[in-house]
């Protein structure tokens, strides 16, 4: 095996000096050692929401005892003839899972697994289409057990299995993951759910990977978790105290420095190049960079699945981190033309995929330390609550008078209406004029509250390379509410360089909400909570300051952002 003095590379130029510094620093102020030793004041004086978020740095540990009742418990689920899984999460109890299903697909007579993190109507009504219920095992994933997606998606889908295998047997397809004592545990109880496993409640959702909320759909697909575990450990291993990191290759304190020198010299966009087998661990990356950064005015902007372009595209925000798998070539040359122009590049080498484990514990450690140099808790989210606050808002106005709140367009084209301050004949003109107001240090964020498909998530990435080609601006793209719950944090709370694209739709269809899991009553569908959600969050991202623009596509989704991105050639 590769040795980890090798696993990772830096080409910094002349922000290596001040990396060396903050190593220096590190050293003298013992920060890894305190971290190891569960000091709060590494970040703040005050240990509220950092004492009970350090579980994380025990997981690989603590988790090996408890392979042997995972494996027994999905062996048992095999056994009974389950062929299917569906997660009913978000932000930090998905994309782990996420990232495992993609990555290493499905042995061979285990589950296929799939993430349901959509309040559109037309995502959830795409698994009813296609799953066998009575082969189907649901996973209810929250560490608060109050998530207002994850319980509706629940209530739906048990009224729907009920339909199909009984009320005595229902409660057996469904598992919960969630923290000890929440809401959740007592509705699993009440529904006689198969198992509920407990996480530990003092890791956090974002750095719960390696926990159960990883580890359980993990070896529903055929993984071998406890050799992710191993490869954990031993990075684990290499990010102690014990391991110099000024002298050594201590690569959690040497990325965090990395992290946190570079954004404050202004090297705050750091976009990720994967192996193509890799890539999706990029949304994993996303959220604990973003949610954990993204606070008190400053922030680093992940940057993933942009597509890789020649130096000229990008300005001189970037830091570059090029993960690539043992013998993968696709990217070299591209790197090494960043290299070359004077980007910084930070190379992260995996022998395998299950490299991945060790590529979990990396960066949860480079983030903490990265936070540290920030000057900030990089485990609280203060900024996330304003937007769910003002969806509720919405909701209840809906419930009260039966309507959502009514808003006018600036202009309305081509089966496109515009909403925001701009004045423009046409949408295309709204969308550069509104762009036009980009500053030095600017980033264009696509929030699109539409349906997940290949076809819109293929028609936003060309809108999303056409418009940092053309601006030369990093980009992010997110489906809503799904990003709400990983860079929602960063859009609130950062120094407030964003510019915000919304995209809605007219939805085909609509699904209507149970008011309890067996009631045939239902006060709100998911189609106004979609919608809720979008005017919540643009409601709390004026509030901060933020600039954006609606885009609502009236009938041709696809061929309306055919049309913006074409304008921009």
């Amino acid at each position: 095996m590769k040795a980890l003095v090798k696993a990772v590379e830096y080409n910094l130029g002349p922000y290596q000096r001040n990396v060396d510094k903050a190593l220096v620093e590190l050293t003298e102020n013992r920060i890894i050692s305190r971290i190891w030793g569960h000091d709060y004041t590494v970040w703040k004086h005050d240990p509220a929401e950092i004492t009970n978020r350090l579980g994380w740095l025990h997981s690989p540990e603590v988790m090996a005892e408890s392979v042997e009742r995972i494996t027994g418990f999905v062996e048992g689920v095999r056994k009974d003839g389950y062929t299917d899984a569906l997660l009913l999460g978000m932000g930090g109890s998905s994309l782990a899972p996420e990232v495992f299903r993609k990555t290493f697909c499905v042995n061979e007579g285990y589950l296929d697994l799939a993430v349901l993190d959509s309040t559109d109507p037309g995502a959830i009504l795409a698994h009813v289409e296609r799953l066998v219920p009575s082969r189907t095992l649901f996973i209810v994933s929250t560490k608060s057990g109050t998530t207002v997606e994850t319980l509706s998606f629940f209530k739906f889908f048990y009224n729907w299995l009920r339909e199909s295998v009984g009320e005595e047997r229902v409660g057996e397809h469904f598992i919960a993951i969630t923290d000890p004592g929440t809401p959740l545990v007592d509705l699993a109880r009440r529904y006689r759910f198969r198992e509920c496993f407990l996480n530990d409640p003092d890791i956090g959702g974002r750095y719960s990977a390696l926990s159960y909320f990883g580890l359980v759909p993990a070896a529903l697909i055929g993984m071998d978790i406890g050799t992710l575990l191993d490869r954990a450990t031993t990075m684990v291993g290499n990010c102690e105290a014990c391991n110099s990191h000024v002298e050594g290759y201590n690569h959690g304190a040497r990325l965090g420095a990395v992290l946190g020198e570079l954004a404050m010299s202004g090297r705050d966009k750091v976009t990720l190049i994967s192996s193509l087998q890799i890539e999706s661990f990029g949304d994993w990356v996303e959220q604990l960079i973003a949610e954990s950064t993204g606070k008190e005015d400053r922030g680093i902007l992940p940057v993933v699945w942009e597509k890789v372009g020649p130096p000229t595209s990008y300005g001189a925000d970037r830091l570059f981190v090029y993960m690539r798998l043992e013998g993968d070539e696709v990217y070299e040359r591209a790197v090494a033309e960043l290299e070359g122009a004077g980007h910084p590049v930070v190379r992260l080498s995996l022998n395998d995929t299950y490299d991945l484990g060790g590529q979990f514990f990396l960066w949860e450690m480079a983030v903490a330390v990265g936070g540290h140099r920030l000057g900030i808790n990089p485990f609280d989210q203060p900024n996330v609550e304003a937007a769910k606050s003002l969806a509720r808002q919405v909701v209840a106005e809906y419930t009260e008078k039966g309507s959502l709140p009514l808003e006018t367009p600036v202009l309305s084209a081509d089966g496109i209406a515009v909403y925001g301050e701009i004045t423009a004949g046409n949408p295309f003109e709204a969308l550069t004029r509104f762009l036009g107001a980009a500053q030095s240090g600017s980033y264009i964020a696509l929030q699109a509250f539409l349906q997940p498909t290949l076809e819109v998530h293929e028609a936003l990435q060309n809108l999303r390379t056409g418009l940092r080609d053309r601006f030369r601006l990093a980009t992010a793209l997110g489906f809503g509410p799904r990003f709400l719950h990983s860079t929602g944090q960063l859009h609130k709370g950062d120094a407030g360089k964003g510019l915000f694209l919304q995209f809605t739709a007219d939805a085909p269809r609509d699904a209507e909400i149970p008011d309890e899991a067996g009631s045939h009553e239902s006060s709100m569908s998911f189609g106004v909570l979609k919608a809720a959600q979008a005017i919540g969050d643009r409601q709390a991202l004026i509030s901060r300051g933020r600039k954006v623009i609606r885009f609502h596509f009236e009938r041709d989704l696809i061929g309306g952002l055919t049309q913006l991105t074409e304008g921009l050639v």
